[in-house]
């Protein structure tokens, strides 16, 4: 269920990607060979008057023994002319005045000199290279607009066209049956193809298909995918665009991206438009400073406008998808927008089970691989978690060389993504080894004693993440909420690991600091959240601010007194402290479990629940069946 990269295409009249293909740009390459052939007429050509170099103190020289026949001064800064020779034949010459020479016209008329003058003549060629760069600037300011801007006209440069994506199908379609699960989301989301199908069914009776669907739900849970099962299913286009996409650096480009979006979708209809993101641009208005314009709430402006304004003949649907429906504007989700919101739940354990199906399909997995254990395993992971283990699961396979994918692969996988990589080559001391490894007997221990808490299912010494040790615990069945017992026993489990260390050395150590943050967070939720203190009573306390300038971010604020604040710190410190002296109690009665489990972890540094069970000698677990 996880979203796999498409190969998309861009939407109609965009170009090449290229900013020089030549190919495309025929006027770019009869430019290119006149600039050469003009450099090439310049260099053969040269200066139109030539002679051979004459240095000006020899010219004097010639020109006192009257040889000089005619010459002509050309701008007053060089002199070319004839030399008479023995044969009969003037030799050409020239030369460059150094100085002012005041006496040269007299010295020239003495010696009867023909003397002419004037300004240097201009070779066209040269005329014509002093323009040349001014128009390949222009070819090349030319070039980028036609690229830029599709070959269409618009915007300058084409910030206001629209970036939405088209989605290729031209391979497998994706449709319904590749999403596994998700079933009352299919559902709603099946009279939205069949409007698109047969619209007529709809609009005969008078009845009005919804202009927008929001997709609602966690990262991960295959929102895309569902859009694109829209599209396939229905068989109309579709066009992508993150929320992001709109707003850039210059006022009024996102308004206007919205309008060209529009657009497209108009003159492509049927088909569906999809903005992925949406809280991007469609957060709550007014969250700014002094009123000022925002580009951000132009943008949603002009998208408010677009969905309210569309007729509904056109056949053209808006779904968008969103993980913080909370921040979204009111004005956004009312009736004639975005009609419905569709929940695109996290999968339940029989889901998670096709899900598992489908991308083991891709690999070549062992027969005696159970994916109703691997599942039952990923309690809380979504759809591209999912898909993400199954990849996990066949590189730890090719790594050790197998031809498939078996059980331990999927094990060692899924450890990696919820505990962190195994470091086994950090060095740890055998003194704080046998440390950590009470420590997580201790939290280990407890999931034998106490009632209300979910079964063990590993516990490691082997450093992980940033954690010397887990003990980790899966519960039997999927669970949406949590009972008092439960709250109770985690925080006993929170502190297994601080009494092991209290009672086997006389002290603890740093390593409790997470386990101390967790028991006292959800202590202080049971009193001020969930009404789980008697003496506080059944009241949420601590009420969630907006700060304006955040623009509808969640903060908490004191809304009680300080008679009742007392009374809350008093509330959490009984509820801790009489989960610490529960612990005291167990683990000081079944020391001696503590310790040969302490030592076993030392030795073999992973125990899964089976192996904990015969150690200890307890009955072997059964696993409920799944209806």
């Amino acid at each position: 269920m996880n979203d796999d990269d498409d190969k998309e295409n861009r939407a109609p009249n965009n170009g090449s990607n290229s900013p020089f293909d030549f190919k495309k740009n025929r006027f770019a390459l009869i430019l290119f060979l006149v600039v050469i052939g003009l450099v090439s007429a310049i260099v053969m050509t040269g200066n139109f008057k030539t002679g051979q170099p004459l240095a000006y103190s020899t010219f004097k020289e010639y020109l006192d023994a009257g040889k000089i026949q005619s010459v002509e001064i050309l701008d007053g800064t060089e002199i070319v002319g004839n030399i008479a020779s023995s044969s009969g034949t003037p030799v050409p010459f020239s030369t460059k005045i150094p100085y002012t020479d005041l006496d040269l016209v007299k010295q020239l008329t003495d010696k009867h000199v023909m003397l002419t003058g004037g300004d240097r003549a201009v070779s066209p060629l040269l005329l014509l290279m002093q323009f040349i760069p001014w128009v390949i600037g222009i070819a090349l300011i030319y070039m980028m607009y036609k690229q830029v801007n599709g070959g269409a006209g618009g915007k300058a440069f084409g910030f206001g066209k629209s970036r939405a994506k088209k989605y290729n199908d031209k391979g497998k379609k994706v449709v319904f049956a590749d999403v596994a699960g998700q079933e009352e989301a299919k559902h709603e989301l099946q009279e939205i193809v069949e409007f698109l199908k047969n619209p007529e069914k709809f609009t005969t009776i008078g009845a009005k298909i919804p202009k927008g669907v929001l997709l609602v739900g966690l990262p991960g849970t295959g929102k895309t995918m569902m859009a694109k099962a829209v599209a396939g299913e229905a068989g109309v286009n579709f066009f992508h665009m993150s929320g992001s996409d709109f707003v850039e650096m210059f006022v009024g480009v996102g308004a206007s991206r919205v309008r060209d979006l529009f657009e497209q979708g108009r003159q492509n209809s049927p088909c569906i438009l999809f903005i992925d993101e949406i809280d991007a641009v469609g957060r709550t208005r007014g969250a700014g400073y002094g009123g000022g314009h925002d580009e951000r709430e132009q943008t949603l402006n002009q998208l408010l406008v677009e969905m309210d304004g569309f007729d509904t003949k056109e056949a053209v649907i808006v779904i968008a998808a969103t993980n913080r429906a909370d921040v979204l504007d009111p004005a956004l989700l009312r009736p004639g927008r975005f009609d419905r919101q569709v929940v695109v739940d996290m999968p339940d354990v029989k889901e998670r089970e096709a899900i598992l199906r489908i991308h083991s399909s891709k690999i070549k997995l062992a027969t005696s691989v159970d994916l109703n254990r691997v599942a039952r395993a990923t309690p809380g992971c979504s759809g591209a978690d999912i898909a993400n283990l199954v990849n996990e699961a066949a590189l730890f396979a090719a790594r050790r060389g197998k031809l498939e994918v078996e059980l331990q692969d999927f094990e060692e996988a899924r450890d990696k993504i919820l505990m962190g990589l195994a470091r086994r080559s950090k060095v740890i001391q055998p003194k704080e080894k046998l440390a950590t490894a009470y420590h997580e007997a201790g939290h280990a221990l407890l999931h034998y004693y106490l009632k209300d808490s979910d079964p063990l299912h590993k516990v490691t010494v082997v450093p992980r993440g940033r954690a010397l040790g887990v003990a980790f615990s899966l519960p039997e069945e999927d669970k949406y909420s949590r009972n008092r017992g439960w709250l109770l026993d985690r925080i006993k489990i929170c502190y297994g690991g601080f009494v092991a260390e209290e009672l086997m050395f006389g002290e603890t150590t740093t390593g409790v600091q997470n386990d101390l943050e967790q028991a006292t967070s959800m202590a202080r939720r049971m009193v001020t959240e969930w009404g789980m203190s008697e003496k506080v009573g059944p009241m949420a306390l601590g009420s969630e601010g907006e700060p304006i300038f955040l623009g509808k971010e969640i903060a908490t604020h004191k809304d009680y007194s300080e008679e009742t604040a007392r009374t809350i710190d008093s509330e959490i410190r009984r509820i801790l402290n009489d989960g610490l002296d529960a612990v005291r109690l167990i683990l000081k009665e079944h020391k001696d479990e503590l310790v040969k489990l302490a030592e076993e972890l030392v030795a073999k540094e992973t125990l899964d629940d089976d192996q904990v069970r015969r150690l200890l000698g307890f009955p072997p677990r059964m696993v409920p069946a799944v209806d």
